[in-house]
Protein backbone atom coordinates (compact mmCIF):
# COMPACT_ATOMS: atom_id res chain seq x y z
CA UNK A 1 0.00 0.00 0.00
CA UNK A 2 3.05 2.23 -0.27
CA UNK A 3 2.30 3.82 -3.35
CA UNK A 4 -1.06 4.81 -1.80
CA UNK A 5 0.09 6.09 0.49
CA UNK A 6 2.56 8.41 -1.47
CA UNK A 7 -0.22 9.55 -3.65
CA UNK A 8 -2.29 10.59 -0.65
CA UNK A 9 0.70 12.42 0.61
CA UNK A 10 1.49 14.57 -2.90
CA UNK A 11 -2.30 15.06 -2.76
CA UNK A 12 -2.09 16.86 0.59
CA UNK A 13 0.88 19.05 -1.25
CA UNK A 14 -1.30 20.23 -3.70
CA UNK A 15 -4.87 20.78 -2.41
CA UNK A 16 -6.61 22.00 1.04
CA UNK A 17 -9.29 19.80 0.73
CA UNK A 18 -8.78 16.57 2.90
CA UNK A 19 -8.80 13.80 0.98
CA UNK A 20 -8.29 9.98 2.28
CA UNK A 21 -9.21 6.56 0.74
CA UNK A 22 -11.13 4.01 3.14
CA UNK A 23 -11.40 0.15 2.59
CA UNK A 24 -14.37 -2.35 2.34
CA UNK A 25 -14.55 -2.35 6.03
CA UNK A 26 -14.55 1.88 6.08
CA UNK A 27 -11.14 2.21 7.75
CA UNK A 28 -9.02 4.49 6.84
CA UNK A 29 -6.13 3.53 4.96
CA UNK A 30 -4.64 6.31 3.60
CA UNK A 31 -5.76 10.57 4.26
CA UNK A 32 -4.35 13.71 4.40
CA UNK A 33 -5.12 14.43 8.35
CA UNK A 34 -3.15 11.57 9.67
CA UNK A 35 -5.09 11.51 12.63
CA UNK A 36 -8.12 9.82 11.38
CA UNK A 37 -5.65 7.05 9.75
CA UNK A 38 -6.77 3.10 11.44
CA UNK A 39 -10.19 4.70 12.11
CA UNK A 40 -13.72 3.57 10.86
CA UNK A 41 -16.07 5.88 9.10
CA UNK A 42 -19.59 6.05 9.74
CA UNK A 43 -20.21 7.71 6.60
CA UNK A 44 -18.22 4.84 4.80
CA UNK A 45 -19.51 1.99 6.15
CA UNK A 46 -22.89 3.40 5.64
CA UNK A 47 -22.19 4.32 1.99
CA UNK A 48 -20.89 0.09 1.60
CA UNK A 49 -23.33 -1.32 3.36
CA UNK A 50 -25.64 0.65 0.96
CA UNK A 51 -23.91 -0.28 -2.50
CA UNK A 52 -23.86 2.68 -3.86
CA UNK A 53 -20.99 3.96 -5.67
CA UNK A 54 -21.18 7.69 -4.95
CA UNK A 55 -22.56 9.80 -2.32
CA UNK A 56 -22.66 13.04 -0.48
CA UNK A 57 -22.79 12.58 2.83
CA UNK A 58 -22.35 16.25 5.56
CA UNK A 59 -19.19 17.34 4.72
CA UNK A 60 -17.40 14.95 2.40
CA UNK A 61 -18.18 13.03 -0.86
CA UNK A 62 -17.94 9.69 -1.59
CA UNK A 63 -17.27 7.86 -4.69
CA UNK A 64 -15.80 4.20 -4.85
CA UNK A 65 -12.46 3.51 -6.74
CA UNK A 66 -12.37 1.57 -10.34
CA UNK A 67 -10.15 -1.63 -9.13
CA UNK A 68 -10.03 -5.30 -10.10
CA UNK A 69 -12.29 -7.79 -8.87
CA UNK A 70 -12.20 -8.56 -5.28
CA UNK A 71 -10.90 -5.30 -4.62
CA UNK A 72 -13.15 -2.46 -2.80
CA UNK A 73 -11.89 0.80 -1.79
CA UNK A 74 -13.63 3.90 -1.60
CA UNK A 75 -12.08 7.67 -1.88
CA UNK A 76 -13.52 11.10 -0.09
CA UNK A 77 -12.91 14.50 -0.54
CA UNK A 78 -14.01 17.50 2.01
CA UNK A 79 -16.74 19.33 0.42
CA UNK A 80 -19.38 19.25 -2.40
CA UNK A 81 -18.85 21.87 -4.12
CA UNK A 82 -18.22 21.40 -8.42
CA UNK A 83 -14.46 22.28 -7.98
CA UNK A 84 -14.51 19.35 -5.22
CA UNK A 85 -16.45 16.72 -7.20
CA UNK A 86 -14.15 17.37 -10.43
CA UNK A 87 -11.13 16.76 -8.08
CA UNK A 88 -12.91 13.60 -6.76
CA UNK A 89 -13.22 12.58 -10.06
CA UNK A 90 -9.58 12.92 -10.58
CA UNK A 91 -8.60 11.77 -8.11
CA UNK A 92 -10.54 8.22 -8.08
CA UNK A 93 -9.42 7.62 -11.54
CA UNK A 94 -5.75 8.57 -10.19
CA UNK A 95 -5.82 6.47 -7.18
CA UNK A 96 -8.24 3.55 -8.38
CA UNK A 97 -4.70 3.03 -10.72
CA UNK A 98 -2.76 3.00 -7.87
CA UNK A 99 -4.20 0.47 -5.71
CA UNK A 100 -4.64 -1.87 -8.88
CA UNK A 101 -0.41 -1.33 -9.27
CA UNK A 102 -0.41 -2.07 -5.41
CA UNK A 103 -2.31 -5.47 -6.12
CA UNK A 104 0.02 -6.89 -9.30
CA UNK A 105 2.59 -5.63 -6.94
CA UNK A 106 1.37 -7.25 -3.64
CA UNK A 107 1.02 -10.47 -5.82
CA UNK A 108 4.45 -10.27 -7.01
CA UNK A 109 6.21 -9.05 -3.39
CA UNK A 110 4.42 -12.31 -2.11
CA UNK A 111 5.34 -14.70 -4.78
CA UNK A 112 8.89 -13.77 -4.49
CA UNK A 113 8.89 -14.27 -0.62
CA UNK A 114 7.64 -17.40 -0.93
CA UNK A 115 10.14 -18.46 -3.65
CA UNK A 116 13.07 -17.56 -1.31
CA UNK A 117 11.44 -19.25 1.22
CA UNK A 118 10.74 -22.27 -0.01
CA UNK A 119 7.38 -22.07 0.68
CA UNK A 120 6.15 -22.61 -3.11
CA UNK A 121 5.77 -25.68 -4.54
CA UNK A 122 8.75 -26.11 -7.84
CA UNK A 123 6.49 -26.94 -10.41
CA UNK A 124 4.59 -23.89 -10.06
CA UNK A 125 7.02 -21.18 -9.67
CA UNK A 126 7.35 -20.76 -13.91
CA UNK A 127 3.88 -19.90 -14.36
CA UNK A 128 3.11 -18.21 -12.02
CA UNK A 129 5.93 -15.55 -12.45
CA UNK A 130 4.87 -15.30 -16.14
CA UNK A 131 1.28 -14.35 -14.96
CA UNK A 132 2.88 -11.80 -12.90
CA UNK A 133 5.42 -10.57 -15.58
CA UNK A 134 8.52 -11.84 -13.74
CA UNK A 135 10.87 -13.02 -16.28
CA UNK A 136 11.65 -16.83 -15.05
CA UNK A 137 15.29 -16.83 -16.43
CA UNK A 138 17.55 -14.07 -15.79
CA UNK A 139 20.79 -14.51 -13.82
CA UNK A 140 20.44 -12.69 -10.32
CA UNK A 141 21.99 -12.40 -6.96
CA UNK A 142 20.15 -12.22 -3.43
CA UNK A 143 21.34 -9.37 -1.52
CA UNK A 144 20.51 -9.42 2.38
CA UNK A 145 20.34 -6.25 4.69
CA UNK A 146 20.14 -7.90 8.02
CA UNK A 147 19.19 -4.28 10.60
CA UNK A 148 20.82 -3.36 13.64
CA UNK A 149 17.02 -2.89 14.81
CA UNK A 150 13.49 -3.55 13.96
CA UNK A 151 11.98 -1.41 10.65
CA UNK A 152 8.75 -1.62 11.97
CA UNK A 153 7.87 1.84 10.01
CA UNK A 154 8.95 0.21 6.61
CA UNK A 155 11.57 3.13 6.34
CA UNK A 156 14.22 1.47 5.19
CA UNK A 157 12.66 -0.46 2.88
CA UNK A 158 11.55 2.65 1.34
CA UNK A 159 14.84 3.85 0.90
CA UNK A 160 16.29 0.97 -0.64
CA UNK A 161 13.54 0.88 -2.92
CA UNK A 162 14.24 4.84 -3.70
CA UNK A 163 17.78 3.43 -4.56
CA UNK A 164 16.30 0.55 -7.36
CA UNK A 165 13.38 1.96 -8.95
CA UNK A 166 13.09 0.17 -11.80
CA UNK A 167 10.70 -3.01 -10.73
CA UNK A 168 11.35 -4.85 -14.10
CA UNK A 169 15.09 -5.91 -12.77
CA UNK A 170 15.58 -4.97 -9.23
CA UNK A 171 12.51 -6.36 -6.10
CA UNK A 172 13.17 -5.41 -3.24
CA UNK A 173 11.46 -8.11 -0.64
CA UNK A 174 10.79 -7.37 3.17
CA UNK A 175 10.99 -10.55 4.81
CA UNK A 176 10.48 -9.59 8.21
CA UNK A 177 11.22 -6.71 9.98
CA UNK A 178 14.95 -6.73 10.56
CA UNK A 179 15.87 -8.55 6.82
CA UNK A 180 15.32 -6.70 3.55
CA UNK A 181 16.48 -8.99 0.59
CA UNK A 182 17.22 -7.19 -3.06
CA UNK A 183 17.10 -9.35 -5.80
CA UNK A 184 19.14 -7.57 -8.36
CA UNK A 185 19.26 -8.61 -11.91
CA UNK A 186 22.74 -8.76 -13.21
CA UNK A 187 24.42 -7.82 -16.16
CA UNK A 188 27.08 -8.57 -18.40
CA UNK A 189 29.05 -5.76 -17.66
CA UNK A 190 28.61 -6.01 -13.76
CA UNK A 191 32.18 -6.45 -12.81
CA UNK A 192 32.06 -4.70 -9.42
CA UNK A 193 28.72 -3.42 -9.59
CA UNK A 194 27.35 -6.00 -7.04
CA UNK A 195 29.68 -4.87 -3.78
CA UNK A 196 29.18 -0.91 -5.02
CA UNK A 197 25.18 -1.79 -4.23
CA UNK A 198 26.20 -2.85 -1.10
CA UNK A 199 27.79 0.00 -0.50
CA UNK A 200 25.18 1.76 -1.71
CA UNK A 201 22.92 0.09 0.50
CA UNK A 202 24.62 1.01 3.62
CA UNK A 203 25.76 4.44 3.26
CA UNK A 204 22.41 5.58 2.52
CA UNK A 205 20.48 3.65 5.22
CA UNK A 206 23.31 5.00 7.55
CA UNK A 207 23.17 8.74 6.32
CA UNK A 208 19.00 8.84 5.90
CA UNK A 209 17.68 6.93 8.57
CA UNK A 210 21.45 6.38 11.29
CA UNK A 211 20.86 2.67 10.66
CA UNK A 212 23.48 0.26 11.52
CA UNK A 213 23.55 -2.73 8.95
CA UNK A 214 25.61 -6.12 7.64
CA UNK A 215 25.18 -7.04 4.39
CA UNK A 216 25.48 -10.73 3.04
CA UNK A 217 25.52 -11.48 -0.71
CA UNK A 218 25.04 -14.67 -2.24
CA UNK A 219 26.24 -16.63 -5.36
CA UNK A 220 24.54 -15.60 -8.79
CA UNK A 221 21.27 -17.75 -9.56
CA UNK A 222 20.38 -18.44 -13.18
CA UNK A 223 16.41 -18.79 -12.89
CA UNK A 224 13.82 -17.45 -10.01
CA UNK A 225 13.82 -21.23 -8.48
CA UNK A 226 17.56 -20.92 -7.76
CA UNK A 227 17.16 -17.57 -6.03
CA UNK A 228 16.28 -19.43 -2.62
CA UNK A 229 19.74 -20.87 -3.25
CA UNK A 230 21.47 -17.56 -3.78
CA UNK A 231 19.23 -16.01 -0.56
CA UNK A 232 19.91 -19.13 1.57
CA UNK A 233 23.84 -18.39 0.70
CA UNK A 234 23.41 -14.56 1.62
CA UNK A 235 22.00 -15.58 5.13
CA UNK A 236 25.15 -18.41 5.69
CA UNK A 237 27.14 -15.34 4.53
CA UNK A 238 25.64 -13.16 7.55
CA UNK A 239 25.80 -16.13 10.11
CA UNK A 240 29.48 -17.49 9.22
CA UNK A 241 30.56 -13.28 9.32
CA UNK A 242 28.94 -12.49 12.64
CA UNK A 243 31.17 -15.39 14.05
CA UNK A 244 34.91 -14.68 12.09
CA UNK A 245 34.40 -11.59 10.35
CA UNK A 246 32.90 -9.17 12.93
CA UNK A 247 34.44 -5.96 11.68
CA UNK A 248 32.90 -6.45 8.03
CA UNK A 249 29.44 -5.03 7.45
CA UNK A 250 29.61 -6.67 4.05
CA UNK A 251 29.96 -10.66 3.79
CA UNK A 252 30.20 -12.30 0.35
CA UNK A 253 29.30 -16.39 0.59
CA UNK A 254 32.00 -16.92 -1.81
CA UNK A 255 34.81 -16.14 0.44
CA UNK A 256 33.81 -17.43 3.85
CA UNK A 257 37.04 -19.85 3.43
CA UNK A 258 37.02 -21.95 6.56
CA UNK A 259 34.24 -20.21 8.09
CA UNK A 260 31.73 -22.02 6.09
CA UNK A 261 33.75 -25.48 6.78
CA UNK A 262 33.61 -24.87 10.41
CA UNK A 263 30.21 -23.31 10.35
CA UNK A 264 28.71 -26.83 9.55
CA UNK A 265 30.95 -29.34 11.77
CA UNK A 266 29.19 -30.90 14.64
CA UNK A 267 29.33 -29.64 18.16
CA UNK A 268 30.99 -33.27 18.72
CA UNK A 269 33.85 -33.33 16.21
CA UNK A 270 34.30 -29.57 17.03
CA UNK A 271 34.87 -30.55 20.84
CA UNK A 272 37.60 -33.82 19.72
CA UNK A 273 39.08 -31.36 17.12
CA UNK A 274 40.46 -29.00 19.87
CA UNK A 275 41.08 -31.47 22.60
CA UNK A 276 43.55 -32.85 20.14
CA UNK A 277 44.95 -29.64 18.88
CA UNK A 278 44.59 -27.90 22.68
CA UNK A 279 44.91 -30.63 24.99
CA UNK A 280 44.31 -30.28 28.89
CA UNK A 281 42.94 -26.85 27.96
CA UNK A 282 46.04 -25.36 26.85
CA UNK A 283 44.39 -22.44 24.82
CA UNK A 284 42.70 -20.87 28.21
CA UNK A 285 46.35 -20.51 29.38
CA UNK A 286 47.11 -17.63 26.78
CA UNK A 287 46.25 -14.17 28.13
CA UNK A 288 44.68 -11.60 26.20
CA UNK A 289 47.72 -10.02 25.49
CA UNK A 290 49.33 -12.97 24.11
CA UNK A 291 46.14 -13.69 22.04
CA UNK A 292 46.45 -9.93 20.68
CA UNK A 293 49.65 -10.75 19.36
CA UNK A 294 48.99 -13.62 17.65
CA UNK A 295 46.08 -12.34 15.80
CA UNK A 296 48.51 -9.37 14.66
CA UNK A 297 51.01 -12.22 13.31
CA UNK A 298 48.09 -13.80 11.42
CA UNK A 299 47.17 -10.23 10.04
CA UNK A 300 50.55 -9.59 8.80
CA UNK A 301 50.91 -12.94 7.15
CA UNK A 302 53.65 -14.58 9.86
CA UNK A 303 55.45 -11.62 9.27
CA UNK A 304 57.65 -10.52 12.53
CA UNK A 305 59.07 -7.26 11.31
CA UNK A 306 55.59 -6.11 10.49
CA UNK A 307 54.13 -7.18 13.96
CA UNK A 308 56.65 -6.12 16.01
CA UNK A 309 55.87 -2.24 13.99
CA UNK A 310 51.91 -2.29 14.12
CA UNK A 311 52.28 -3.36 17.91
CA UNK A 312 54.77 -0.60 18.62
CA UNK A 313 56.82 -3.48 20.79
CA UNK A 314 60.80 -4.82 20.05
CA UNK A 315 60.88 -7.43 18.00
CA UNK A 316 62.58 -9.51 21.02
CA UNK A 317 59.27 -8.78 22.67
CA UNK A 318 57.52 -11.01 19.67
CA UNK A 319 60.03 -13.55 20.09
CA UNK A 320 59.21 -13.73 23.58
CA UNK A 321 55.51 -14.22 23.24
CA UNK A 322 55.51 -16.78 20.54
CA UNK A 323 58.18 -18.78 22.18
CA UNK A 324 55.31 -18.61 25.32
CA UNK A 325 52.63 -19.76 23.05
CA UNK A 326 54.78 -22.39 21.82
CA UNK A 327 56.11 -23.54 25.64
CA UNK A 328 51.99 -23.99 26.30
CA UNK A 329 50.37 -25.53 23.49
CA UNK A 330 53.06 -27.02 21.57
CA UNK A 331 52.36 -24.70 18.58
CA UNK A 332 55.77 -23.00 16.75
CA UNK A 333 53.52 -19.96 15.26
CA UNK A 334 56.49 -19.14 12.92
CA UNK A 335 56.06 -22.73 11.34
CA UNK A 336 53.39 -22.48 8.35
CA UNK A 337 51.44 -25.80 9.45
CA UNK A 338 51.20 -24.96 12.96
CA UNK A 339 50.29 -21.38 12.47
CA UNK A 340 47.38 -22.75 9.74
CA UNK A 341 46.21 -25.37 13.15
CA UNK A 342 46.39 -22.95 15.39
CA UNK A 343 44.38 -20.49 13.02
CA UNK A 344 41.65 -23.06 12.74
CA UNK A 345 41.39 -24.51 16.06
CA UNK A 346 40.94 -20.97 17.14
CA UNK A 347 38.21 -20.78 14.75
CA UNK A 348 36.60 -23.50 15.71
CA UNK A 349 36.82 -22.73 19.81
CA UNK A 350 35.26 -19.02 18.77
CA UNK A 351 32.37 -21.09 16.82
CA UNK A 352 31.67 -23.35 20.02
CA UNK A 353 31.54 -20.65 22.21
CA UNK A 354 28.89 -18.36 19.92
CA UNK A 355 26.86 -21.34 19.88
CA UNK A 356 27.20 -22.52 23.43
CA UNK A 357 28.04 -25.56 22.33
CA UNK A 358 25.04 -27.07 21.99
CA UNK A 359 24.20 -27.43 18.35
CA UNK A 360 23.23 -30.47 16.56
CA UNK A 361 25.20 -29.40 14.01
CA UNK A 362 24.40 -27.06 10.99
CA UNK A 363 20.87 -25.68 10.48
CA UNK A 364 18.51 -27.58 8.88
CA UNK A 365 17.74 -25.38 5.76
CA UNK A 366 21.46 -25.04 4.72
CA UNK A 367 20.58 -29.23 3.97
CA UNK A 368 17.52 -28.28 2.16
CA UNK A 369 18.29 -28.41 -1.55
Amino acid sequence: MDELTKSIRRVGELLTNTVGVVDDTGLVIACTDESRLGRKDREAVALIESGDTFRVTGKNTWQRLATRPGLSYYCFIEGSDPVALDYLGLLSEWLGLAVRDWGNESRRDNLLRNVLLQNELPGEIASKARNLGIIYTAPRICILVRLEHRDSGGECVEVISNLFPDRETDYVISIDDRNIVLIHKLTPDDSGEVNRIAVEIRDNLSTELMTKVSIGIGMPAYNLRDCARSYRESALALEVGGLFSRDRSIVYYEKLGLGRLIYQMSPTLCRIFLDEVFPNDSYEALDRETLNTVEVFFACSLNGSETSRRLFVHRNTLVYRLDKVQKITGLDLRNFDDAVLFKFASMVKRYLERQGGVLGGAPNWLNRP
